[in-house]
């Protein structure tokens, strides 16, 4: 049977599972075809310390698409020294980067939405779909809080692009209850969301908000959008 057509059995046996339970089934479940993408924001930091000190075998990547805040890619050293574990790094492809740049400019993401779109999936996009090949499960920070359009999703979906289910298991948590456990953890995060920076991505398409804004107001924020890079859609 397909991964689609065993999405309702999944759900019922995962839908009221806590996550690291629901790592922990899924990863015994699908062995070897259950990945983690990390982008080091706060809901990641917290996954990967769940998979990291409960021992589960969860594969953990992070895209590097070369223009992130220089705290990221520190976090992300930090995040390896503290958890004694190497995270993978993936990067867009060079021959991609370079006819981008070529045709739009090294800044050409603000002329356009559609400019703006063919720079993510240069830089994030198809990475990902490198990682995600041959693969059956992929572990996501979403949470439903975050934008309008995410809380309508449910713990596992079916990302169509990808061909996978994905596996959301912070979907439920409140911004305050994941602030909570990182701060009872000890787990490190970026020093940017302490500036207002809640959503973060990369460096010339990431701003802070203000008092009132959603979470990703911050991303993007000269183009009305959905305010989602292709990572993400149904």
């Amino acid at each position: 049977m397909s991964l689609q057509k065993n999405l309702h059995e999944l759900r019922l046996k995962v839908d009221n599972l806590g996550p690291v339970k629901g790592l922990h089934f899924l990863a015994d479940l699908f062995r070897d075809k259950v990945v983690f993408s990390t982008s080091l924001g706060q809901e990641d930091q917290v996954i990967t310390q769940l998979i990291v000190e409960n021992y589960i075998p969860i594969h953990i990547f992070s895209l590097d698409t070369g223009r992130l805040f220089p705290e990221t890619l520190d976090l992300l050293a930090r995040t390896e020294s503290k958890y004694k574990k190497r995270i993978e790094l993936l990067y867009p492809e060079r021959p991609s980067i370079e006819a981008l740049v070529q045709e739009q400019g090294i800044n050409g993401f603000y002329d356009s939405v559609e400019n703006r779109k063919s720079c993510c999936y240069v830089r994030k996009v198809e990475p990902l779909k490198r990682a995600l090949a041959g693969k059956s499960i992929w572990v996501t920070g979403l949470r439903a809080e975050q934008s309008p359009n995410r809380s309508d999703m449910q713990k596992l979906e079916w990302d169509e692009a990808n061909q996978i289910i994905k596996y959301n298991p912070l979907l439920d948590w409140t911004y305050d209850q994941m602030i909570a456990y990182i701060n009872d953890n000890n787990i490190p995060y970026n020093p940017l969301h302490d500036k207002g920076f809640i959503s973060i991505g990369c460096a010339p398409c990431t701003r802070a908000i203000s008092s009132g804004e959603e979470a990703r107001a911050g991303r993007w924020w000269w183009e009305d959008s959905k305010k989602e890079c292709g990572l993400h859609l149904k």
